[in-house]
């Protein structure tokens, strides 16, 4: 039996609340139909989605695998409704986009995809630069909205923030480092280690902001741009790394592995979302951008 998209639903309500009691609120449905709901897709997959405890759920790996499926489909399903759902004159226009570096690989590329197909008539014209200047040109008019890591914004006040994505960082380490081998991994431990630090899109100031909560400071081995220099540079063992986990890889271009620790409890996690000026009257295909961000915006994990 396949599964439905209703089934689709209740599994990414539950992998967001933690709860089948916090899903079935969110939802308006009685916990028992959530209960089953996921037990039949958990069957139709062949596979665990959730591990039961006295506290609640918590998703299994390949749950994880598959609530990237789940919010692709959603979303798709979201962006065909809009096309039918949509004024005619709201399908044309012009989008004024802004996007920092890292994250238009990592987020934007899938998200401005799905918008072209929904609005083949608006007109995208899209710039790519820091965080600041991105902040400058949204406060003065000059663009719409942008993508942008909110960890490091300015202008608060100035600006409409909406969470996209939260991401936990990782300790990047080559393979077969001591720190792979051990349960749990300390801020301590990490500002022991040559660090190799990323200082594309303001992560190198994120990075030392985190660590300074600490009270510790960085033995910075190697500063760089590109996210290719940090995986090769770390899979052959000039360094360790600490980086949001949306982009972490298994391997370096050269064919190198590059093991994954989770520090996420030691270290709060990077924001990505859309900013746009406070008080700016939303143009439509400003209102279908965010329309379709929210739609296929990654669930918040507990």
């Amino acid at each position: 039996m396949a599964f439905t998209l209703r089934q689709l639903q209740y599994f990414v309500a539950v992998a967001e609340q933690g709860t089948v009691s916090g899903a079935a609120h969110v939802m308006s449905i009685s916990q028992s139909s959530i209960t089953e709901a996921v037990k039949e897709l958990e069957q139709d997959l062949g596979v665990l989605l959730f591990d039961r405890h006295p506290r609640g759920l918590a998703i299994t790996q390949q749950g994880h695998q598959f609530l990237r499926h789940a919010t692709k489909i959603l979303a798709s399903v979201s962006e065909a409704r809009q096309v039918f759902d949509a004024d005619p004159e709201m399908l044309k226009g012009t989008l004024q986009l802004g996007v920092t570096s890292l994250v238009a690989g990592y987020v934007l590329s899938d998200l401005l995809a799905r918008y072209r197909r929904a609005f083949p008539g608006v007109e995208v014209s899209t710039i790519e630069d820091d965080g600041n200047y991105l902040e400058h040109l949204l406060i003065g008019g000059e663009l719409d909205v942008a993508v942008v890591l909110l960890n490091n914004l300015r202008d608060r006040q100035a600006l409409q923030v909406e969470t996209l994505e939260m991401s936990p960082f990782s300790l990047w380490l080559p393979a077969g480092h001591d720190l792979a081998s051990r349960e749990s991994i300390t801020v301590e431990d990490i500002a022991g280690q040559p660090l190799i630090m990323l200082t594309t899109d303001e992560i190198e100031e994120a990075t030392r902001k985190l660590l300074g909560v600490f009270g510790a400071r960085p033995r910075v081995a190697f500063r760089t741009r590109s996210v290719e220099a940090v995986r090769s540079l770390v899979a052959t063992g000039a360094g360790v790394a600490i980086l949001p986990d949306m982009i972490y890889r298994p391997w370096s271009l050269e064919g190198d592995r590059i093991e994954a620790r989770d520090v996420s409890a030691s270290l709060p996690a990077i924001h990505v979302g859309l900013v746009w000026r406070r008080g700016l009257s939303l143009s439509a295909p400003l209102k279908n951008f965010i329309a379709l961000a929210q739609a296929q915006r990654t669930p918040r994990l507990r």
